[in-house]
């Protein structure tokens, strides 16, 4: 007997209508709306891009207000403020 790995999406898609994810996942029926679930993956990877987008700018500033905040107490140190 063959073990089948059940993916996180399986899980969610039974949660959702098991009666959607036996016929898919059991019994092998594709669904009909195809096209509609080809733009939720696309927009979903959009999404996914500008979010990791957002992370690494947000890295960005946060470094620099360090940067920042590290000049502006050399030049206070060195100016004896």
């Amino acid at each position: 007997m063959s073990e089948r790995i059940i993916r996180a999406s399986e899980i969610g898609q039974y949660d959702y209508c098991a009666k959607a994810w036996w016929l898919g996942s059991v019994e092998g029926v594709q669904p009909s709306n195809v096209r509609e679930l080809q733009a939720g993956t696309v927009a979903h990877e959009q999404h996914g891009r500008q979010v990791n987008r957002a992370a690494r700018v947000q890295q960005i500033a946060i470094g620099l207000l360090v940067l920042g905040v590290i000049l502006l107490a050399l030049f206070l140190i060195t100016n004896g403020v």
